[in-house]
Parts: structure tokens; sequence; C-alpha cells
């Protein structure tokens, strides 16, 4: 096992990717470890979000790893390999979770996960990868400004342990990394890609100032990502540069 060979528990912390950080900075840490925490006080999202979570409820974890085997031009096969490992968690419960490009988990319009995925790069080569994760678990309220959040509970009406979902997805993200290590990287592009929110469905999205319909078709290794609209044209787009309408 490498995912959750280490564990390292923090009750209360700023962020367990900022915690992670650190670690890396200071010792030498076995790759696998995994930070996590009841509460962070500063829970980092995407730049300029936050991650909320009520303490004692959720799973909020960093792992630490050394993809020296991928290349800083597919750095996003991290992201699609962590995003499936949680739809892997979230399916031993319920089916039909979703990936929201580029990094948010969903279960039908529902928002149940995310991940905050930083890299540090040298040259040609990954130096190290901290992938942070927020998953609600057994959270029933969430703050008004946050938008279609839900949880396990929510959806199953069931209380869960979360040592055991914990150990759970650990393993669902150690099989789905010894793929992205030693195994077929189309696959885990393929299927991320057939996974994902809104895939080949007509629906509306917002870039700068225009509006458009279009379908999702694909996603790169790394990251862009592919909408072709009504028109036939494809466009691509980064991270941050087109918003999905309802």
């Amino acid at each position: 096992m490498i995912i959750g060979s280490n564990l390292v528990f923090c009750e209360n912390l700023t962020s367990t990717n900022t915690q992670a950080s650190e670690l890396l900075k200071k010792n030498d840490i076995p790759e696998g470890t995994v930070v996590h925490s009841d509460f962070q006080t500063a829970g980092r999202g995407q730049p300029g979000n936050r991650w909320e979570s009520e303490k004692g409820r959720n799973l909020l974890i960093s792992v630490i790893l050394y993809p020296g085997s991928v290349k800083p031009h597919e750095q996003f096969l991290i992201s699609m390999t962590i995003s499936l490992g949680i739809c892997d968690f979230i399916d031993r419960h319920l089916p039909g979770s979703k990936v929201k490009w580029p990094n948010d988990i969903y279960v039908k319009d529902d928002k149940i996960a995310g991940v905050l995925i930083e890299n540090s790069i040298m040259g040609d080569s990954i130096e190290n990868t901290v992938a942070g994760i927020g998953l609600n678990i057994n959270q029933e309220e969430f703050p008004g400004e946050i938008r279609n959040p839900v949880s396990l509970k929510m959806l199953t009406q069931k209380e869960y342990s979360r040592n055991i979902c914990l150990n759970d997805l650990l393993s669902d993200l150690d099989k789905r990394y010894k793929l992205l290590l030693y195994g077929d990287r189309n696959s885990i592009r393929n299927e991320y890609v057939s996974r994902l929110y809104r895939f080949n469905e007509q629906h509306k999205y917002k870039a700068g100032k225009r509006t458009f319909t279009g379908r999702i078709t694909d996603v790169s290794v790394s990251g862009i990502l592919s909408i072709t609209e009504e028109n036939g044209k494809t466009s691509r787009f980064s991270f941050k540069e087109v918003d999905f309408l309802l």
C-alpha cells in the first residue's frame, strides 16, 4: 500500500494541504503519507475559494505523493486519478458520481467533494504532489453561501463511521494511484472523460462576456477542456476560463 502507509492526524489545522507542505520542507516524508484533520480554520479550495466543513463530520485529508514518472505537461493525470478514486469510494454507497471539471465531485447536480492538487515542479519533473480532498460525509447543514452542497448522509439517510470511510477512501485512491504509476494512463483519461458531469450533453456556458450552448467532449492530460458548440466549432478552455450555467 502506498497511499495510507503513514497517517498524520491533527485535530485542528489551518489547512491539511498547508500542513502537508510544511512536512515536506522539514522531514523525509514517505510517499503516501496522509495528513487528516477534524477541522480546518482556513480550508482551501481552488484559488480564491475556501473549503467549509463542520468539525468532526467530514473527511479532510491531504496525500503526499512523488509521481516522478508523470511529466509536468501531463500533470492533470494526477487530478484525474484522485478524482476517480473518490468516485470509486462514493460508488461503494450509491452509484452515479460524476467529476465536474476540473476537480469537483458531484452526485446528480450537487457537490459532494472537492480536490486541490498542488504540484512542486523542478525542471522536467514533478518533485512532489500534495493532493487535498474535502469529502462531505455526515454534515447536513451548510452555510447559505455555499452552492448546491450535499453529503453521503443527506443522500442515504445513514450515519457513517469516518474511520471506516477514511480507510475505504485511501484503499480506493491507492488502487488508482498504482494504475497511474504502473498501468495504462490512457484508460485513466478515458474513464475520467466518460465520468464528466454534463459529458456529451447540451448545456449553456459562459466564457468572458460570451454565452453559448455546447457539449463537453474531451479533457487533455494538461487539463484543457474541450466544448463543441452548436455550430460545430470546438473551443478549448483552461481553468477559470469558462463557467457552467444552469
